[in-house]
């Protein structure tokens, strides 16, 4: 098995020729869509089984490029014509994505834009007292919270509410804490003051739920679930959310301490759905005693990510529990074969995401990914 390629600016991209949205056929990739979607309800519906999605993601919408809302539309729907090719159970979706500060914004954080790279925010804070003195403005106020909603209102006029559309990258109350306070000073108020650590998830949270909610109604039916990096559809419920620092605290910090607020921030989309890179194989009861949980994301292959998982059995505890697994599995058919195989149980929701190359690698995956789960 192949192992991370360092040398690649994102593993999960895929080359795509933009197009114009005047030259997109809206209504063929809605009809496409739609069909897709039927076989998401009955997923969805289901005590058990498999689907098959074969994201486009394209590497320049997830970085540098998140500055042009008009390059990233047109790369995007070249992702979406291309998407067409594969052969998968679940539609592809537009992403209004403008960086991961979206909350922190509230705080006074401004982007930086480093050459060729996705926009990053440093730290403005040196304690919790002083985040917790602070008076947030509303997320759509700010510069960062305003350009995501043009861009959502750019998307939404240029695709006339004809094509599948989700929030842009949500972070978890836990994860937005890393841009606002340095992790080291945030994990000694976790043992010092759990209560204040809880009361700032909380204003976190509620800066989140306006915000959504704003992205909500420009969005209108056009709104796909969980959004961002896992496989959503409009027939499938619960807000994602990346919670990639839920690993740097126990399981039973996470429970207590950061749970709780990731339930409130999702509660309006149907419950919450998990993200973290890296391994979390040690996390997976926590993940599942999440109150209303309805999916959870993780990488199972070198080649998604350095860190990735391991210990795929562990990840059959998502057996019976009505919990959907959305397996991010980068590699070629052997791998996508060998790593299904460790990670099915009957009584398991399962996504499986593929990364082939062409449409016949995806094809052959297709089948055999149902063959092994059937």
């Amino acid at each position: 098995m192949k192992k991370f390629d360092i040398s690649l600016a994102d593993s999960q991209s895929v080359e795509v020729a933009p197009i114009k949205p005047e030259e997109f056929d809206l209504d063929a990739y809605a009809s496409y869509a739609e069909g897709l979607n039927r076989t998401c309800e009955k997923f969805w519906n289901a005590d058990s089984g498999v689907v098959v999605y074969r994201r486009m993601r394209v590497a320049e919408c997830f970085s540098f490029g998140c500055s042009d809302m008009k390059r990233s539309l047109e790369l995007q729907l070249g992702a979406l014509e291309k998407s067409k090719l594969f052969k998968a159970d679940v539609p592809n979706f537009l992403e209004p994505w403008y960086g991961i500060g979206t909350i922190a914004s509230a705080f006074g954080a401004e982007y930086s834009w480093p050459e060729g790279n996705a926009p990053v925010i440093k730290p403005s804070f040196s304690s919790l007292d002083e985040v917790l003195k602070y008076q947030p403005k509303p997320v759509a106020e700010t510069n960062i919270g305003k350009q995501t909603l043009n861009m959502i209102e750019y998307f939404m006029e240029k695709t006339k509410g004809k094509i599948p559309v989700s929030f842009t990258d949500s972070q978890s109350p836990l994860n937005i804490i890393a841009n606002l306070l340095p992790l080291d000073q945030f994990f000694i108020e976790v043992l010092m003051n759990p209560d204040r650590v809880r009361e700032l998830f909380d204003v976190l949270a509620g800066l989140s739920i306006d915000f959504n909610k704003k992205q909500a109604e420009l969005i209108g039916n056009a709104l796909v679930l969980p959004g961002h990096g896992f496989a959503s559809s409009a027939k499938w419920k619960g807000l994602g959310l990346s919670d990639d620092n839920a690993i740097m605290i126990s399981p039973d910090d996470y429970s207590v301490l950061a749970a709780p607020s990731v339930k409130k921030v999702c509660d309006p989309f149907g419950g919450a759905v998990f993200h973290s890179c890296g391994d979390w194989s040690g996390w997976v009861d926590a993940v599942l005693n999440i109150d209303g949980i309805q999916m959870a994301d993780a990488a199972f292959s070198p080649q998604t990510d350095p860190g990735a998982t391991d210990k795929l059995e562990a990840f059959h505890r998502f057996a019976g529990t009505g919990v959907v697994l959305n397996a991010r599995v980068v590699g070629d058919l052997k791998t996508i074969e060998e790593q299904v195989k460790r990670l099915w149980v009957p009584g398991m929701k399962l996504v499986v995401v593929t990364y082939c190359e062409t449409p016949a690698e995806q094809e052959s995956a297709y089948l055999r990914i149902h063959e092994i789960c059937s």
